[in-house]
């Protein structure tokens, strides 16, 4: 299988980000990956290309590109944006980047999936509330706080997950700093009361961020375990939608 995998820019493209698909006509299954607070950093890209050689149409919307925030990648700068752009902003642009995935590349809007990390994460538990035709999330450690709902973040993930109607994968860390384990059980209640799949899986010793080389917590052994139940989950509750998931 041939992959076409290639920066997007909003100049040429109509989107900035990144983008890998086998070749040839559709349509398949998509999977919209949401950045970290890093922004796009390389290796989304590699898990882009690896997602397109199992069949999937790969998106990875730049967001801060989005907002008109030059560079490639934007580390450093997750936290001044987020304090910069409500969820409501970022919601938008998910929104634009998920058309975009069904309608230019051709994805099959019932066999698609959303994957996010820290910021990502939390920011694809509102838009799958809002998207229900959303098949299914993978989130790692999605950066949820024990915080009050505000006009910035007007609604909380505690009460988004409970009526989700997709099925989850939720990597959670034991040394996470941020959803920390005090944090991560009345998360998971959340998810477990919506009806839905959910598969949970809590590395007592990983850090946040242990998927990603550009944070200092990076764990590749964690990285590397990860991996292959993402790609499982995706395959089940995606790939082969017409499944009947017990």
């Amino acid at each position: 299988m041939r992959v076409v995998a290639r920066r997007l820019t909003l100049e040429e493209d109509g989107i900035p980000g990144y983008v890998a698909h086998p070749e040839g006509g559709g349509p398949r299954p998509g999977v919209m990956m949401v950045h970290h607070a890093h922004g796009v950093t390389a290796d989304y890209k590699i898990d882009a290309y690896q997602l397109a050689t199992l069949g999937f149409n790969v998106l990875v919307p730049s967001l801060f590109n989005m907002f008109g925030v030059p560079g490639t990648n934007h580390i450093g700068q997750g936290a001044d944006l987020q304090a910069k752009h409500s969820d409501s902003e970022f919601l938008v642009k998910m929104d634009e980047a998920w058309h975009y995935l069904i309608e230019r590349l051709k994805s099959d809007p019932a066999r698609t999936a959303c994957l996010g990390h820290c910021m990502g994460g939390r920011l694809l538990i509102p838009f799958a509330a809002d998207h229900p035709q959303v098949r299914a999330i993978v989130l790692y450690y999605p950066s949820v706080r024990d915080e009050p709902e505000t006009s910035h973040r007007p609604r909380h993930a505690f009460a988004l997950a409970r009526a989700l109607s997709c099925a989850s994968l939720v990597f959670c860390a034991g040394k996470d700093y941020i959803a920390t384990p005090a944090i991560q059980g009345p998360l998971w209640q959340s998810f477990t009361a919506n009806g839905q799949l959910v598969e949970w899986h809590f590395f007592s010793d990983a850090n946040h961020g242990f998927r990603h080389p550009d944070n200092d917590g990076y764990q590749p052994h964690y990285a590397a375990l990860a991996w292959p139940l993402v790609t499982s989950f995706l395959e089940r509750t995606v790939w082969r939608a017409d499944t009947v998931i017990e």
